[in-house]
């Protein structure tokens, strides 16, 4: 018997996938995080407060040249976004002038300005060294520092305008281009051979594979697959995506975008790569439950049918309980790890969500209790999927089971909806075994051993059947004259058969027995009643 199971090959392609993914978020990562430092978009001016200690927050940031970082400045909160505005603006003026004139040289000067330093770039004012800016350090070591910033940035912008420099450039550009062409195609042909392997490797299914087992090898097959595409897709994006985003970064024109896209798109990114790789996970768990709740079924091939047939049904049921609950795990961790790449201290959130929880469980005892039973009759096998149970009034063919309710399908084909802490007293009429109980009523003129013989007769040849037999666990059971009543000598037969089929095999029984009873002369009365009237009773009658 074949007995379904995830490929090494699978697994290799799955994991290689992850360190790819793994290590384009660790980049992405890298660069938001370094890049977020020197946003070269100003800072939007905050709604100001009536507290002094807000307004006396102090802010940090970069000063940008060219998509390049080259300086911070610290302010208060308040009067930061005018400073670097200005600063930002003040260098930008410089490096056009510079770039316009025809000299190389760099003329840059710190003079002192009601004591602070004050630095000058070609007789043009840039900024002013506050305290602010250095902490604790020399104010004029960090003037020093930024002059000679300056000036080997300034001329390295000038240097990669140059005709020969953007040449260059653009050869690297177009070898980079060609490059993720080539890794784009050979990624799409690598799936197209995983694909097409996957489905030649498939082996051939016995017809003696339980249907469960087939169920959970298709859903295993297409989780995997699922699993496989998502990454891939994932690979042709951060192939474009980190190949363009690194082009933009080769010109000094177009360094500017790149900065902008990749602090714009920081926390799409972010919550991107979150949301797929919880998708992903949630996924490839799914893959694994299969792959673990069939092999359980396969490896029942030594227990008796009754017993295989049950271990199915409650595993279906395990299975999908688990996947539910897996889920919610997932989305769970997944919200947070959201609310931590957002930068959002999720400890306040915790413990305001600890007291939230308190409250909604006050609130929700009901469905608490719903989950709490739901969780005991799963674990009890009280019933499962597919079995048929009679709770209180009403009863059916369990067609759905979770922690909250249990939906049955009647005899009308009404669909029954449970709630699980309703269930307090279940009968089920098909847990491992199921028996067909008949009262054959006999005429009172007719000879009972005669008629028990036929009974016993017709069942034994039933139970050979090879039409019947697999449905007929043991010989029936003619227990012998139950009582007596107005149809006559009740005589009681218990048949065990397989789970749901003691309807059928009690009505061909049945049949049978009509057939068999009719050509011995032994007839299955009709209700009848006699009356009886006193002799005295008559004659005063008549008079």
């Amino acid at each position: 018997m074949w007995k379904p199971s995830i490929t090494q090959g699978g697994v290799l392609v799955i994991l290689r996938f992850l360190a790819v993914a793994g290590t384009m978020v660790i980049t992405i990562g890298s660069v938001t995080k370094a890049t977020a430092q020197f946003s070269p978009l100003p800072f939007l001016p905050t709604p100001s407060s009536s507290s002094n200690k807000v307004d006396d927050k102090m802010v940090s940031g970069w000063i940008n040249l060219d998509g390049r970082p080259l300086f911070s400045i610290t302010a208060s909160k308040t009067k930061f976004p005018e400073r670097f505005q200005n600063i930002q603006q003040n260098l930008q003026d410089i490096t056009h002038n510079y770039l316009q004139a025809s000299a190389t040289e760099v003329k840059v000067q710190n003079r002192t300005v009601k004591g602070l330093p004050t630095i000058f770039v070609n007789d043009q004012y840039l900024m002013t060294i506050t305290y602010e800016d250095v902490g604790q350090a020399n104010p004029l070591t960090l003037a020093n520092q930024i002059s000679d910033d300056l000036k080997q940035h300034l001329q390295q912008a000038k240097q990669e305008r140059q005709t020969r420099f953007l040449i260059q450039q653009g050869e690297i550009a177009a070898v980079g281009t060609l490059a993720m062409i080539i890794i784009s195609w050979g990624v799409r042909r690598w799936q197209k051979r995983l694909s097409k392997n996957a489905a030649d490797s498939i082996p051939a299914i016995s017809k003696d594979t339980a249907p469960i087992t087939k169920l959970l090898n298709q859903q295993q097959q297409q989780h995997l697959q699922e699993v496989k595409t998502r990454l891939f897709q994932i690979a042709q994006a951060g192939i474009w995506g980190s190949g363009s985003l690194i082009i933009l970064g080769l010109f000094p024109y177009t360094r500017a975008f790149q900065i902008g896209i990749l602090t714009i798109a920081q926390i799409p990114i972010k919550l991107t790569i979150v949301a797929v790789g919880t998708y992903v996970a949630v996924r490839f768990t799914y893959a694994l439950i299969d792959h673990f709740t069939s092999t359980i079924v396969s490896g029942g091939a030594l227990l008796t049918p009754e017993t295989s047939e049950r271990l199915q049904l409650r595993i279906s049921t395990f299975s999908g309980v688990t996947k539910s609950i897996t889920t919610i795990i997932f989305v769970g961790a997944g919200s947070l790890l959201a609310l931590i790449s957002l930068g959002i201290d999720i400890v306040p959130l915790l413990a305001g969500a600890g007291l939230v929880g308190v409250a909604i469980s006050l609130a929700s005892q009901n469905l608490i209790k719903d989950a709490i039973n739901g969780f005991l009759i799963i674990f009890e096998d009280q019933y499962a999927l597919g079995d048929m149970i009679t709770v209180g009034t009403v009863g059916g063919l369990v067609e759905k089971l979770n922690l909250r309710m249990t939906q049955v399908r009647d005899s009308e084909g009404r669909l029954i909806t449970i709630p699980n802490s309703e269930v307090k007293i279940v009968a089920n009429l098909s847990s491992r075994w199921s028996r067909a109980d008949l009262s054959i009523p006999v005429s009172y003129q007719a000879d009972v051993d005669e008629a028990l013989k036929l009974i016993k007769d017709v069942g034994l040849e039933m139970s050979q059947d090879p039409a019947w037999k697999h449905q007929i666990l043991e010989k029936p059971n003619v227990l012998g004259v139950e009582h007596f009543s107005d149809r006559g000598v009740m005589i009681r037969v218990w048949i065990k058969t397989q789970p749901l089929k003691q309807w059928n095999v009690a009505r061909e029984y049945r049949r049978r027995l009509k057939i068999t009873l009719d050509a011995a002369g032994i007839y299955i009365p009709v209700p009848q009643q006699a009356n009886w009237i006193n002799e005295v009773q008559l004659l005063s009658s008549q008079d």
